[in-house]
């Protein structure tokens, strides 16, 4: 057998290699996605003149294994879309190039691949684009920008699969997406005057934990993923999307305007992943001349998960990476395994088949730096103390690892639990951990835990306006409605532009039946968010309400006015035909006031005070 296998795999090299027959194959499968023309590749490799021009560096790229681009080791798990060449392959590129890099008889040439112009996945069922282009310097360092991309959609959707067009692809090195639910990136994106925001390691602001994880990422070459049928994600009205994009000047101004198509489904999530960041920048204060520096981190998982995929996250130092899992009997399960790690090279590598992982297994992440002279890519001459940050010269030490959670219920937030709590055993002083382990103790009922979580991120950062919400939320369903009102009213003046805050206290208020100040709350909601429907309904409801139901015409005017912006962007809503009429009905307007009434019915048969309603308009 051992003698079989050596004749099948040195036969090929015994004889004439030529392109035609023996290397255009490879450079077709593994060069020709980038090394082709509109591509990122800084040339081409389609025909033999070009491969013969190039022939020496495709010797020297493929023997050194900087090209293809693909860190991980062999054996340290199995990942989709390898673009590793084998030894016999590297070797037989050799060989072509020893032998005089013959072209051979054109019979012998395959068909050449043929690419998708355009969008990759056909037509996207919507586009999102950059609002304006942005100038990239002639010269400088890597520049890290996120570009924040509003999405024009006036209902929930799902999205099954995501394309990003970078615009420019001979600067853009790397792009991924950012989900912002609550908008927070658009006052950063305003502070410099120019488009986007600085930043590599971007904190997106929520006052809720919403823990939907999927890898949303671009690399040159890299074609687009379409999620699994049971795991798309959701997209709701007033999302923004965060292009989050790493450049490189070229030596002239370069306009970037990136674009990202969006392919829905119909079909709601069955799975919800989740991404787990191990990480110990902490730990990273890296001496000069340091060859051999280490940073680790070890999560215990407390429950059962599947492993999709991992992301390991490092800047121009780093050098060696492993990720593996060690399993409640001592058996150790490689993720993944890089001996040299390229920043340049960075991507998310998916398994072939999710990895199943029990209860109890500790996953573990180990980076090595080197921050000697003799690293290449050490971009400090002579070498400088590195510590963490968000700075390409800075460093950083992640392990981002996806998993759908086994077993009943949502696993994400027990996972989140530990997660967090494993995280400030290594940060104590760390306010965002605080006030996310006390969100998430909220959404798992543990109000009187999360209530001093909450005291204690407050503690560290009394101007943590997010914090404050949240307290006030707390404090609000163990029934403390003064102390509620009383931390809402601090969110607001910490941050009068804090949406949230103002709908909580408008609730509050209008509880205590203060309906003319919770009027004003809810109109700074709408001022801020204009298509906010709860707002604008609860706007209409404390109208109403005023003067103990002796609500003045003007506030019924009002009132009607608000149901009707409201049913507009909602009108399947039966509760709220139902109110418009009851207030049209008010301003004597009984003709419309029938006609919503009867198509609350039409939408919700047993709408009980829709029907009751309608009887008293037609006496």
């Amino acid at each position: 057998m051992r003698g079989l296998l050596f004749l099948a795999v040195t036969a090929p090299l015994a004889g004439q290699i030529t392109f035609n027959r023996h290397v255009a194959p490879l450079l077709f499968e593994y060069c020709a996605p980038c090394h082709r023309p509109g591509e990122a590749a800084p040339f081409p490799l389609p025909t033999y003149r070009d491969a013969r021009q190039h022939a020496q560096q495709i010797v020297k790229a493929t023997r050194s294994r900087y090209m293809p681009p693909w860190l991980p080791e062999p054996g340290y798990g199995e990942f989709a879309g390898a673009r590793r060449l084998g030894d016999d392959q590297v070797r037989l590129l050799e060989q072509w190039v020893e032998q005089g890099a013959a072209e051979g008889p054109a019979t012998d040439l395959p068909p050449a691949p043929r690419f998708t112009e355009g969008w990759q996945l056909g037509t996207p069922d919507l586009v999102v684009r950059m609002p304006r282009p942005y100038l990239l310097a002639a010269q400088g360092g890597d520049v890290f920008r996120n570009f924040v991309a509003p999405v024009p959609l006036t209902e929930t959707r799902y999205v099954r699969a995501v394309e990003i067009r970078p615009g420019n692809k001979r600067v853009v090195h790397h792009a991924n997406i950012l989900i912002d639910r609550k908008q927070s990136s658009r006052r950063r994106d305003e502070q410099d005057g120019e488009v986007g925001f600085a930043g590599m390691n971007v904190i997106l602001e929520s006052d809720t934990f919403d823990p939907e994880s999927h890898f949303l990422f671009w690399k040159p070459g890299t074609p687009p993923e379409v999620e699994p049928e049971d795991m798309a994600w959701r997209l709701d009205p007033g999302t923004d999307l965060v292009l989050n994009m790493h450049l490189q000047p070229s030596g002239k101004l370069e306009p970037i305007q990136a674009a990202i198509g969006l392919y829905f489904t119909h079909r709601a999530p069955d799975r919800l992943p989740m991404l787990l960041q191990l990480d110990n920048d902490g730990a990273l204060d890296i001496p000069p001349g340091k060859r051999d520096f280490l940073a680790a981190d070890d999560f215990r998982l407390p429950l059962d998960v599947e492993v999709l995929g991992v992301y390991p996250h490092a800047h121009y130092i780093g050098k060696q990476m492993e990720g593996f899992a060690t399993l409640p009997d001592g058996s150790k399960r490689w993720l993944i395994r890089i001996r040299d790690w390229d920043i340049n090279w960075q991507a998310v590598y998916r398994y072939t088949k999710p990895v199943s992982l029990p209860k109890g297994t500790v996953l573990s992440m180990r980076w090595w730096y080197d921050n000697s002279a003799a690293n290449p890519r050490n971009p400090s001459r002579p070498p400088r103390r590195v510590r963490a940050g968000d700075r390409s010269a800075d460093e950083m030490a992640h392990f981002w690892i996806q998993v759908v959670p086994r077993g009943k219920g949502d696993g994400r937030m027990v996972l989140q639990e530990a997660l967090t709590r494993h995280k400030l055993r290594k940060y104590p002083r760390d306010v965002a951990l605080h006030y996310n382990l006390g969100a998430v103790l909220l959404s798992l009922g543990k109000t009187e835990e999360a209530v001093g979580r909450l005291r204690e991120a407050l503690g560290i950062a009394p101007d943590h306006a997010a914090a404050r919400n949240s307290l006030g939320a707390a404090l609000e369903s163990q029934g403390k409605l003064e102390e509620a009102i009383a931390e809402y009213q601090r969110a607001v003046r910490q941050d009068p532009d804090y949406a949230d805050a103002h709908y909580n206290l408008g609730n509050s208020l209008a509880a205590q039946g203060r309906f003319e100040e919770a009027a004003g709350h809810y109109r700074e909601v709408l001022r801020l968010h204009p298509g906010d429907t709860p707002a604008r309904k609860r706007l209409a409801q404390v109208l109403q309400a005023s003067g103990g139901g002796l609500a003045s015409r003007n506030q019924w005017s009002e009132a009607v006015t608000r149901y009707r912006e409201a049913v507009a962007l909602d009108p399947e809503d039966a509760d709220g035909h139902n109110n418009l009429g009851a207030a049209l009905a008010r301003v004597g307007n009984k003709g419309e006031a029938i006609a919503c009434f009867e198509q609350a019915l039409r939408l919700q048969p047993g709408h009980e005070a829709a029907r009751r309603n309608l009887g008293l308009a037609r006496r």
